[in-house]
């Protein structure tokens, strides 16, 4: 008597993935370069594997990081903010240099919206020093212009 062929059903077997992998795919999702079904053609992994290790892993980011989501978006407002005081202190001094020299270089050399940014300091400032220049010119000889 022969035996019957048994009709079991196999798993698919599926390769070890490298924990690099796991990351790169993870941040890869995590960043929306690519979807979870793309992701899982691409790469042979199954959906519920990848679902599974942007739940550990996804927080695992984080962690290595030590950064919060919080605290990099406080981070960020931070760096706008100095970024903008920098911009304002350099048109501050692009305005008075116009101011003195009398040379319109803004509307040569820089794109039209930064130009009518320090065009409008310059007539801010002008307004606000013209008192200071109708009392202050008897002493310094200059004259309002």
């Amino acid at each position: 008597m022969e035996p019957e062929e048994e009709l079991t059903s196999r798993k698919k077997a599926y390769q070890k993935v490298g924990f690099d992998l796991k990351l790169f795919v993870v941040d890869e999702i995590s960043n929306g370069r690519i979807s979870i079904n793309y992701a899982s053609k691409e790469y042979g992994i199954s959906r519920s594997s990848i679902s599974y290790w942007l739940g550990k892993l996804g927080s695992f980011k984080q962690i290595e990081t030590k950064m919060g989501k919080n605290q990099e978006i406080k981070q960020l407002r931070d760096r706008v903010e100095a970024l903008e005081f920098i911009k304002d202190l350099q048109q501050d001094i692009i305005a008075d240099f116009e101011r003195l020299t009398g040379e319109e270089l803004s509307k040569k050399s820089l794109p039209e919206t930064l130009s009518r940014e320090i065009e409008q300091k310059k007539r801010a400032h002008s307004s606000a020093n013209g008192s200071m220049n109708v009392s202050g010119s008897a002493n310094k000889g200059i004259t309002k212009s």
